[in-house]
């Protein structure tokens, strides 16, 4: 065995130690490289003539380890952030990072994602009931069918955040910025907000029914067909809201938008001026 081409190999593949593929890759060169070079010898070459044919019949290596390297990482990263159809109740994925991590059909019951950075991630058909959200990144995350019952979401940074189909029962969101966040066909009936600012968000065929977002401010927001019965805006800060109805506006969606309870809510001239058409109670606003 010639040391030297041990030696050479060692050091262009110092930089991708531990990379599987690519100490499977060091492993057959140099056993093709050993044998090249016994034929080499074999013909009759000095030593250092066969050792610098030898090398030289390897072409770019470098550039085909780099790609083998690549390769292996990519797939090791979507190994890594498939979560999917997993026993994963009170897992601790606190501060981690997992982008487009894939968590569908899994047991993620009381798991603690506090601080996680989990940008584009999908979250579907899952348990996730008391998890712990408070801090984390769901940045064009996608919730759908899943169960967030008494879940945390506390400082959570929610944009383009798509929850569907999902119920939060006693789920808690604090002292959150929801921007552009869509909640289609949600039950939110018993989903607690505090402090929150809600920055073009979509409640398309939720329901909301007896929610309290009494305090909270709301900008461009749409509530889509969503289900509206004694619905508290008490304190509320409301500026380019917009109130859909499924059909044209009938008598049951009057009906609902009459039990709004808008007192000492603050709005928009626009906003008063749709909410006033559909006969909402707004003898305590103040228009702004």
């Amino acid at each position: 065995m010639n040391q030297r081409l041990t030696d050479y190999l060692n050091g262009v593949f110092t930089p991708y130690d531990g990379v599987k593929s690519v100490t499977e890759l060091k492993a057959d060169l140099l056993s093709d490289l050993q044998e090249r070079y016994s034929e080499l010898r074999a013909e009759g070459k000095d030593d250092e003539t066969a050792f610098k044919m030898t090398i030289e019949s390897i072409g770019d290596i470098e550039q085909t380890i780099l790609e083998v390297a690549n390769l292996s990482r990519s797939l090791e990263r979507q190994v890594l952030t498939n979560f999917s159809a997993s026993n994963l109740a009170k897992s601790d994925f606190a501060g981690v990072t997992a982008h487009k991590g894939q968590f569908k059909g899994s047991a993620l019951h009381g798991s603690d994602f506090s601080g996680a950075d989990l940008t584009g991630s999908s979250f579907k058909s899952s348990d996730v009931r008391e998890a712990n959200f408070d801090g984390a990144n769901l940045t064009d995350c996608s919730l759908s069918a899943l169960d967030l019952a008494n879940a945390s979401f506390n400082k959570t940074i929610l944009v383009r955040t798509n929850f569907s189909k999902s119920g939060l029962d006693g789920a808690k969101f604090t002292g959150v910025k929801l921007t552009d966040v869509t909640l289609t066909m949600t039950d939110l009936r018993k989903t607690i907000f505090e402090s929150c600012l809600f920055d073009g968000v979509n409640f398309k065929y939720s329901d909301l029914r007896g929610l309290c977002f009494d305090g909270q401010t709301f900008i461009g927001v749409t509530f889509d067909k969503a289900a509206l019965n004694e619905v508290s805006f008490r304190g509320a800060t409301l500026k380019n809201v917009s109130f859909q109805s499924a059909f044209t506006l009938s008598k049951k969606y009057y009906r609902a938008i009459k039990t709004i309870c808008f007192d000492g809510a603050t709005m928009d001239k626009l906003t008063f001026a749709l909410l006033k058409g559909m006969e909402a109670d707004l003898s305590k606003v103040t228009v702004i």
